[in-house]
């Protein structure tokens, strides 16, 4: 695993519609890697092929197994600037999940364009209607890299999310982080594509704008309706960190993802899945329906699609303290969230496991139904007491 990207990763600003510096260094990984991609019209990376014609093409060569278009989203919660209330402070509205409590005093970042721009606290915090996640705010800025923000910055240039004492830190094993959701998926994306390149395999990987606030990029590039004639040859993978639950913990395997709050998953893709992890991860894996919230897979099935989805186990999700650790201002309140390096290794051979060429996308159901069939005949002679 390539922990130096993937802390760059981890380090880079993002917000929903704000994706611009992970976008970057995306792009910078796949130049230097040499792997062809290109950007659809709504601002979503596609790698794997160079162009509309080429992914056009990829989806409907006849393989054997279906394309698997492997999707992770590039922003995280946070905020964009509204409007200036005085030279230090900024009016904002918030975008996606945030904690509930202990708002006011606590830490966020700034950004723009071109970087960070500073630090701030939250001041005059509200929440939405629901009471389930910040609404608006005010940012008193404390902390400038550009002296006169205000009479250099547009209010709608910057946008920012929760800070703590640094981007992300790791301590035995667990990476802890302003945002890990979703930029582990993109993580495990680019690293799948690195072991793929130059191989002639049904792969594609999505990396969309604006999940958090409803699935935006992944719906916009499915309504382009570039996959409409190809529902039956492709399969799309959500590759998501997801809010821990009974059943799925941190440190203990990536989540073969039998469904979200939404809807269960695909149950001939959740077997195919099932099997390449007890082959790849036998023991280190779990499997549950992972209903803290709704992903990419949902979207996919919505437009008719089918889809499976893997987690990776997520501490403190969306920066609510819900486990707590290190920096939490209390429960509900803003902390960092985290992982663990153990899980991400695990999602990794997930994803190399669903490449490699295998009789299962054929018939998934094969050793399920031969074992059925053996335990018939093994009921044979009761049968006949009847």
């Amino acid at each position: 695993m390539d922990k130096v990207f993937l802390h760059q990763l981890l380090g880079r600003p993002t917000a929903p519609f704000r994706e611009s510096h992970v976008a970057s260094l995306v792009y910078e990984f796949l130049i230097q890697e040499k792997i062809p991609y290109f950007v659809d019209p709504i601002g979503n990376i596609v790698v794997g092929v160079d162009s509309k014609n080429s992914y056009l093409k990829k989806v409907k060569d006849k393989y054997k197994e279906p394309v698997r278009i492997f999707i992770a989203h590039m922003d995280h919660p946070g905020f964009h600037g509204a409007k200036w209330v005085n030279e230090k402070t900024l009016a904002v509205t918030w975008h996606g999940g945030t904690p509930r409590k202990f708002l006011n005093g606590a830490r966020v970042w700034l950004a723009d364009k071109t970087g960070w721009k500073g630090e701030g606290i939250i001041q005059k915090a509200k929440l939405n209607p629901m009471g389930s996640a910040l609404a608006s705010s005010w940012i008193v800025i404390k902390r400038l890299n550009d002296s006169d923000l205000k009479k250099k910055y547009l209010p709608q240039e910057l946008y920012g999310g929760f800070a703590f004492s640094a981007p992300f830190w790791e301590k035995n094993k667990i990476i802890y982080t302003k945002a890990a959701d979703d930029l582990v998926g993109v993580f495990a994306i680019l690293s799948l594509a690195k072991t793929l390149k130059n191989k002639n395999r049904p792969f594609l990987g999505l990396l969309t704008r604006a999940e958090e606030v409803g699935f935006i990029g992944t719906i916009g590039h499915l309504d382009l309706g570039w996959l409409n004639k190809a529902r039956e040859s492709v399969v799309f993978v959500s590759l998501e960190t997801s809010r821990t639950l009974p059943g799925a913990l941190v440190g203990k395997g990536p989540i073969v993802r039998l469904g979200d709050r939404a809807t269960p998953f695909d149950p001939s893709l959740v077997q195919i899945l099932t099997q390449v992890a007890q082959r790849k991860l036998p023991k280190n894996f779990q499997r549950r329906i992972m209903d803290g919230g709704t992903c990419e897979a949902t979207a996919a099935i919505t437009f008719g699609f089918r889809a499976m989805g893997i987690s990776i186990p997520l501490g403190n999700y969306h920066n609510q303290s819900f486990e707590g650790g290190p920096e939490s201002r209390g429960e509900w309140g803003p902390a960092p969230e985290f992982v663990h390096t153990k899980d991400i290794e695990g999602m990794l051979a997930l994803c190399e496991g669903l490449m490699e060429r295998s009789e299962l996308w054929a018939d998934p159901w094969r050793s399920k139904r031969e074992n059925m069939i053996a335990s018939k005949k093994a009921a044979k002679h009761l049968l006949k007491l009847s």
